[in-house]
């Protein structure tokens, strides 16, 4: 009888001796049969839950070979631990003729599959079950569930006993730094794999020893992982987002993300390592990013989140026929509709450094008219001031009114407490409790009028556009400073003149007022209707008015 030995432990926990002692047991009895060992398999540190281990693949593979007679093990489940592979293996070792006896059971039959293959999965259940109980009493002390992210370092101690104290985490300040530099360079508009790149360069060693990558980066902000979406960089550690399943076919783990009620969410302040306001705006941009699937059939919403390639990318077009300038050579700009259309007889080509040089040369002077800025600045900031001034007096004739209305009443209540007959006062008190309860109404739906606007706009509005031209120029605020340009500036128009191109930009008015305003005054167009009645009078652009707003350089 041709005897094949197996030998299997789970954990690295376990003592890799233990194979050795499987081992033994089994020759023991195989010699007390009077069986050969023609062979040994063992797996090493690995779980029973899957067949899917290099040791007893190598097994059932030499057992369809019908290398041996018999497989003996020390009990079933060190061959399986799960119902259907413990099955399925019974039926192919029965099928080529091959016997299991295990030192446990005796010779195997289809009783022992069905109840021991019960029993093995059970055992699996309450061992799972068993781990998530500690894990979560683990993580409403504020310890870590498992794992150690990047930024921090494990806190080795023990207790009084010698045992170790699990779950404790420090910031480790060089990652932390890193963390911190990940975060201001994706809010200065780099994109995940240049800050890969950048740091790769630099020799900075990612998580584990790691080269980093740009899912490293922005990873899944549904299921928090990644650089960008880990909460403990915020001081929250959320436990139980995922759960992971094992692939029938591959053996290897899937994550699934759990319902956001099951989540267990701790504060732990101390492990903070980003400021709140950097986590929000890295957050927000994230959303802006992010793609939405299209709403409508035939849409197409990746076209406008895919990064631009240049500067002017997509914004180019001719202004005869209104095509794109696109790129017909390495370095040289065309219409599309003369050369790939015949639709247009502008034959005029253009170098693409040559055209981003001219705007960002022209941008401090040109970007727009600055006397005509300067007068639709002050004609604009009059408007709003004088709308302003209106509210604000109706606010405060509303609350004096309310003031001497409670006088009134005041003094109603006191005339009757006098010894005057209520029956007089009577109308009067109701008219002055109604008129109360509007002004009462009034003041609460109102909002205290926000301050008047700045009177030296235009000066504002040269002063940014200096910084947004010098930032276009430094390669670390390019991208961020690249994205402000494309919101004030939606088209460049490319028109032939005298064999030559002239260059017409055509900007957002709302978008440049919004940019001159900045983070202090956002509000600066809420004025209901004054935007639009300025762009309805021509006096203010000398007739031509500001849709869209034009300027050449």
């Amino acid at each position: 009888m041709r005897v094949a030995l197996y030998a299997r432990y789970s954990s690295d926990n376990q003592r890799d001796a233990s194979i050795e002692d499987q081992l033994r047991l089994c020759r023991a009895r195989a010699d007390r049969e009077g069986w050969k060992v023609v062979g040994s398999y063992t797996d090493r540190a690995i779980s029973g839950a899957s067949l899917l281990r290099p040791g007893v693949q190598e097994l059932i593979a030499d057992g369809l070979k019908r290398r041996f007679d018999l497989i003996l093990t020390e009990s079933l489940d060190r061959l399986s631990r799960d119902q259907e592979d413990i099955a399925g293996f019974y039926k192919r070792m029965r099928f080529v003729g091959i016997s299991i006896v295990t030192l446990s059971e005796g010779e195997v039959n289809e009783l022992h599959i069905g109840l021991k293959g019960t029993m093995g999965a059970l055992y699996l259940k309450d061992l799972a079950d068993k781990t998530r109980r500690g894990l979560r009493g683990r993580v409403a002390e504020g310890k870590s569930g498992g794992g150690l992210c990047y930024g921090y370092d494990v806190v080795k101690q023990f207790d009084a006993n010698g045992e170790a104290i699990r779950g404790d985490r420090t910031i480790n300040e060089a990652e932390a730094a890193i963390v911190r530099r990940i975060f201001v360079d994706y809010l200065a508009g780099q994109s995940s794999r240049t800050i890969a790149m950048t740091l790769n360069k630099e020799g900075v060693p990612g998580p584990q020893g790691s080269e980093w990558g740009p899912t490293t980066i922005h990873g899944n902000p549904k299921r928090g992982v990644g650089i960008l979406n880990n909460e403990l960089y915020v001081g929250k550690l959320v436990w139980n987002r995922l759960r992971y399943l094992k692939d029938p076919d591959t053996g290897k783990r899937v994550s699934r993300l759990n319902p956001e009620s099951e989540w267990v969410i701790q504060d732990v302040p101390e492990l903070r390592i980003v400021d709140q306001e950097v986590w929000d705006a890295a957050k927000a941009r994230q959303k802006s990013l992010a793609y939405e699937p299209p709403t409508e059939p035939g849409e197409n919403t990746l076209n406008e989140r895919r990064r631009p390639k240049h500067l002017f990318t997509g914004l180019v077009k001719c202004g005869c026929c209104g095509s794109g300038y696109t790129m017909i050579s390495k370095d040289l700009l065309g219409c599309f509709g003369a050369r790939n259309k015949g639709i247009c007889e502008n034959r005029l080509n253009i170098r693409r450094d040559a055209l981003e040089k001219s705007i960002l040369t022209g941008l401090n002077t040109h970007l727009m008219e600055p006397g005509l800025f300067k007068e639709f600045c002050q004609e604009f900031t009059r408007e709003v001031n004088r709308r302003r001034i209106e509210r604000s007096t109706d606010f405060e004739a509303w609350r004096r009114e309310s003031e001497r209305t409670e006088r009134e009443l005041d003094k109603a209540i006191q005339a009757i407490l006098d010894g005057v007959p209520g029956a007089r006062l009577k109308d009067k008190i109701g008219t002055l409790e109604a008129r109360k309860a509007k002004l009462t109404e009034l003041l609460a739906s109102a909002q205290e009028p926000p301050p008047l606007l700045h009177p030296n706009m235009a000066e504002i509005y040269r002063k940014k556009i200096a910084a947004l031209h010098r930032e276009l120029q430094s390669g670390e605020t390019e991208p961020q400073a690249a994205e402000t340009f494309r919101s004030l500036v939606n088209q460049v128009d490319l028109v032939p003149e005298g064999g030559t191109l002239a260059i017409v930009l055509r900007g957002d008015l709302a978008a440049i007022l919004r940019f001159v305003a900045g983070k202090k005054n956002p509000d600066v167009l809420s004025e209901a209707g004054v935007l639009d009645d300025l762009l309805s009078q021509g006096s203010v652009v000398a007739g031509t008015g500001f849709e869209p707003v034009t300027f050449r350089l």
